[in-house]
């Protein structure tokens, strides 16, 4: 007798893990393949303070900050030999400078 089956594997993304401190709740999201895919705060529900993105082999993409849920200030986003300077003021942007190893390339304000 011969018997025959299908076996499924889904890859399943791992679950994000919340750590409450103070008044801030840590969040840790996850890729698929189980790297770190973001890190950063909420306070009351609200993303809030230092965020941190990485790719899914663990390299830093993106840092920037939330002020009750708002972009603030300066962020920084990688990608390969570029670094883009993204300034945020109440969610809006409101100067963006790219630059390419080291030296800046383009000012947009």
């Amino acid at each position: 007798m011969l018997i025959c089956g299908v076996i499924s594997i889904e890859a399943q993304q791992p679950e994000p893990q919340f750590e409450r401190t103070d008044d801030l709740v840590k969040a840790t999201y996850y890729h698929e393949n189980g790297a770190v895919a973001q890190t950063g705060f909420f306070r009351d529900g609200q993303l809030h303070g230092e965020w941190i993105m990485f790719d899914t082999s663990g390299k830093k993409v993106a840092i920037g900050q939330y002020d009750a849920g708002n972009k603030t200030g300066k962020w920084f986003f990688w990608e390969e030999d570029n670094l883009r300077e993204v300034d945020y003021s109440d969610n809006a942007i409101v100067n963006v400078v790219n630059w390419n190893n080291g030296t800046r390339v383009a000012v947009n304000r």
